[in-house]
């Protein structure tokens, strides 16, 4: 019977702890994005590149940002173990002045919640 219960707790132990081993990590190429100096109403669309270097699919439940000037998109499916993914970021480049704002990336990942950064300048139009 002792041998039994060993059995049956040390089943028990290796189930919990490898369980315990399947998570999705996130990690990015760079968690900055520098805009530069760019005309005003030009393209304001960048990406953020991501791999999920975990053993487990990596779900990005949600983007947010900082201003409504910036508008996130986020993969809709997702991320399996090695694979590559994009955070795709649409800054309005209609506003002229200096960019420094903050997407929030949302996952599952064994860093739940990781801040992204944009910068730069919009110059105003030639001659004003």
């Amino acid at each position: 019977m002792k041998k039994l219960l060993m059995l049956l707790i040390v089943g028990l132990t290796y189930f919990s702890v490898s369980a315990q081993e399947k998570v999705a990590k996130i990690e990015f190429k760079s968690d900055v994005i520098d805009y530069g100096e760019i005309a005003r109403n030009s393209d304001g669309i960048r990406v953020f590149e991501f791999t999920n270097t975990g053993n487990a699919p990596l779900i990005i439940s949600k983007v947010t940002s900082s201003c409504g000037c910036t508008i996130p998109k986020k993969p809709e499916e997702p991320i399996m173990p090695g694979e590559s993914g994009q955070i795709e970021v649409k800054y309005d480049t209609d506003r002229v002045g200096h960019i420094r704002k903050t997407i929030m990336v949302t996952s599952n990942a064994d860093t739940p919640k990781v801040p992204l950064k944009i910068k730069g300048k919009v110059l105003p139009d030639p001659g004003k």
